[in-house]
């Protein structure tokens, strides 16, 4: 199983090329994609998002929040933080939901190599 963060789903669902997008375009076809919910979350709010783009993303299997989650996902921010390194909220909460569920992460946003720096999450691809 892998997850993909917003960046590589936005680029995937406009067309655009790469090998993150390659990638997820393979996992999709094998139905290895789990979906981390700050990541639904992020591509649901963009109103721009066609009901059937909307629809195929809402049938993906999500990562399921485990007891203590919202801890854990904090304490990883102020790690990554603590470093002096950049960690948006909705990173930590989809760095955090890999993490849980053993799965790596398919992005172009660079800023997910802090989190594997402070806590081992595991990249796929970035660019």
């Amino acid at each position: 199983m892998i997850a993909a963060d917003t960046s590589t789903w936005v680029a995937y669902l406009e067309g655009a090329g790469g090998e993150d997008t390659n990638l997820l375009d393979q996992a999709l076809a094998d139905r290895q994609v789990v979906m981390p919910p700050a990541v639904l979350s992020e591509l649901l709010s963009n109103p721009r998002l066609d009901r059937p783009a909307a629809e195929t993303l809402i049938e993906l299997p999500l990562i399921e929040i485990s007891e203590g989650y919202w801890e854990r996902a904090g304490l990883l921010r102020a790690k990554v933080v603590a470093k002096r390194m950049k960690a948006r909220l909705g990173d930590a909460l989809i760095a955090q939901s890999c993490i849980d569920a053993g799965v790596a992460l398919i992005t172009r946003d660079r800023d997910f190599l802090a989190f594997t720096r402070a806590a081992g999450l595991n990249l796929a691809a970035t660019r």
